[in-house]
């Protein structure tokens, strides 16, 4: 005959083992809110107008979706979907849209990166990160050159740096 105490025992553990097991569905994860999304849009556009470039600025929540999206005056019709897709690209790769076109165009085994349907391996998209979690990105569309988009984008990112802690 076996000891209750044992079976006690036993049924504790495995209880104990279901709930850790189910418990590691749920994940909790960090997000862009709607308010850093427009702000870092706004200051987005206003460092590339200060430079003389007009510019769209998306930002991403990190599954890609777009949360906010300013377009100066006088930037071109193709900024808007330019914006998105360098967005989506950083969100998604977890990385700088110019290292990631440096990467595919130094590395033969990543050459088809810009065949991923909605990437664009163009200059100009910023993850952002809280840590080491990317909670979205920010592409930016317009300025002559994706190494000038990206400038507007980390110096929104620098001016919000104290709220991406």
């Amino acid at each position: 005959m076996q000891n209750p105490l044992a079976k006690a025992a036993a049924l504790t553990l495995s209880l104990a083992a279901c709930a850790a097991a189910s418990a590691e569905g749920v994940r909790t994860e960090k997000n862009i809110s709607l308010d850093l999304a427009n702000q870092i849009a706004a200051h987005t556009v206003a460092a590339c107008t200060a430079s003389g470039y007009n510019v769209t600025a998306t930002v991403v929540d990190r599954a890609g979706t777009v949360r906010a999206v300013q377009r100066a005056d006088n930037a071109g019709p193709h900024t808007l979907e330019a914006s998105r897709l360098k967005a989506y690209t950083s969100a998604s790769a977890k990385n700088t849209t110019l290292a990631i076109m440096e990467g595919s165009q130094k590395n033969p085994a990543a050459a088809n990166l810009g065949q991923i349907p909605g990437y664009l391996l163009l200059g100009g998209g910023v993850p952002l990160k809280v840590g080491n979690e990317v909670i979205g990105a920010v592409g930016v569309g317009g300025a002559p050159g994706g190494h000038l988009d990206e400038q507007c984008a980390m110096a929104a990112i620098a001016k919000v740096a104290d709220q991406l802690k």
